[in-house]
């Protein structure tokens, strides 16, 4: 492979910027860009020792840097790689990347320096899919999650279902294969027990898939309730700045308002929206029909309710629109004496919290109902998971041959249509871990990486 350099840090001005180089030539093209304050050439360091020195652009001196250099195999590519370290400067940084890039090496393309650590061995495909996780982490749970990916829980855990279907695989390719032989015949009870296992492994995998997205995607949300029940002060008070106009005056908000917000340790895509009632006002009208359509595509509605009224009309028929929705309610004004009524909510919302928005207080409880609705838990970030669809939809099609082989197995068909199915089933497990897996799926993988890492 060609010896390729990128810029590994933020595209920003900070206090250092770092060039990776890496491949069969980084010594050598380093060498023609650094010169070490001693007398030891670049050529001549041991892995894991570092210089100062100063780069150059052939007899342009360009700035003081400090130079690393890893050698094979103990590298993070499993190649040759060197890293130079210079000044934050954009313009420093980039001029010593033009100097290292004239004297031979190549562009690296997005994750290229990981996918070389894949392809050499170093990591497994889960493990390399890990490193973007931990750079996109903005949460401990999230950061918890993508370290167990790295540490290769999934894999081992993939890994040890292969190896089970790869020894039925061979005790049916051995009885039918070699039918002149004393082997004995595969027991299809045992077969069925053994399957059952590996069944049980891979639907722990993808259990909590689902909290595993919302850590890292977010939820997508919105706040509804009938107009002045104080919606856009919950949405500032979650914003942390004054997104929504908050007036006395119902109907104020007439479009919908959108902000990311976090709640802990999760991510709301949250929307407030127009109060819902009913209306003659046209404006107002088309807000009150984009909330309603906001409830049915929100993977979390949070209903506001003012718990210094009586329930209404309006509230009555807005409990009543969200059977089978995820839903919170939400009494708002808690500073204030509680005249609410709550049977009605409590016979139709599983999840109530007190809260004033106004005071910012009882934004810890939204977010453990959040947690609760969700079955969000320490469970969740702890074991072993698939962390994106690529993961899951291999896990999931491999269960689905496993589900399959064995229903035919309990319906008496043949072993060698058991053995296909099995088969199919152990294709995916490997093409999940990366040991049996095309180049498109390889290059797809990799695409999603930032150039330099």
């Amino acid at each position: 492979m060609s010896t390729v350099t990128a810029i590994s840090t933020p595209n920003a001005v900070g206090g250092i910027a770092v060039i990776r180089i890496s491949g069969e030539k980084s010594l050598e093209i380093a060498e023609k860009v650094f010169r070490p304050a001693g007398h030891k050439k670049v050529s001549e360091m041991s892995g894991y020792t570092c210089a100062y020195g100063i780069a150059y652009d052939g007899t342009e001196r360009l700035d003081d840097c400090i130079l690393t250099v890893f050698r094979s195999p103990h590298s993070y590519t499993g190649e040759d790689v060197v890293e130079i370290s210079c000044h934050g400067g954009l313009y420093v940084t980039r001029r010593i990347l033009r100097a290292v890039l004239k004297n031979g090496a190549e562009n690296a393309e997005a994750g290229e320096f990981t996918k070389r650590a894949y392809l050499n061995g170093k990591l497994d495909l889960t493990q390399a899919e890990s490193v973007m996780e931990i750079i996109s982490a903005r949460g401990e749970r999230e950061l918890k999650m993508a370290e167990n990916l790295r540490e290769g829980m999934t894999y081992r855990k993939v890994k040890k279902c292969s190896e089970k279907l790869m020894k039925m695989l061979g005790d049916l390719g051995a009885w039918a294969d070699y039918p002149e032989e004393d082997i004995p015949e595969v027991s299809s009870e045992n077969l069925c027990k053994e399957l059952e296992t590996v069944r049980k492994e891979l639907s722990a995998l993808i259990e909590n898939y689902d909290s595993g997205r919302i850590i890292r995607e977010g939820i997508s949300s919105v706040i509804i309730g009938r107009p002045n029940v104080g919606k856009s002060t919950l949405f500032n008070c979650l914003s942390g700045c004054d997104r929504s106009i908050v007036t006395d005056i119902a109907g104020t908000t007439r479009d919908v308002v959108e902000e990311s917000v976090r709640l802990g340790d999760i991510t709301l895509r949250l929307a407030d929206t127009a109060g819902i009632h009913e209306t003659d006002d046209i404006i107002e009208g088309i807000g009150v029909n984009i909330a309603e359509k906001l409830i049915e595509s929100s993977e979390l509605v949070i209903a506001v309710f003012d718990g210094n009224c009586p329930l209404t009309e309006d509230d009555l028929k807005l409990i009543k629109r969200l059977d089978n929705k995820k839903c919170i309610a939400v009494i708002n004004k808690s500073d204030l004496e509680i005249c609410l009524d709550t049977t009605e909510i409590e016979e139709n919302i599983q999840q109530i919290v007190y809260l004033s928005a106004k005071e910012n207080d009882g934004i810890e409880k939204l977010k453990k109902a959040v947690e609760v609705v969700f079955e969000i838990n320490e469970n969740s970030f702890s074991s072993a998971v698939a962390v994106n669809e690529r993961q899951k939809k291999c896990i999931d099609s491999a269960l689905s041959c496993v589900e399959t082989a064995v229903s035919a197995l309990k319906n008496g068909e043949f072993l060698d249509v058991v053995n296909v199915i099995i088969d199919e089933a152990e294709q995916y497990l490997l093409s999940l871990t990366g040991e049996k897996v095309t180049d498109a799926v390889v290059d797809e993988v990799f695409s999603r990486f930032c150039v330099g890492k």
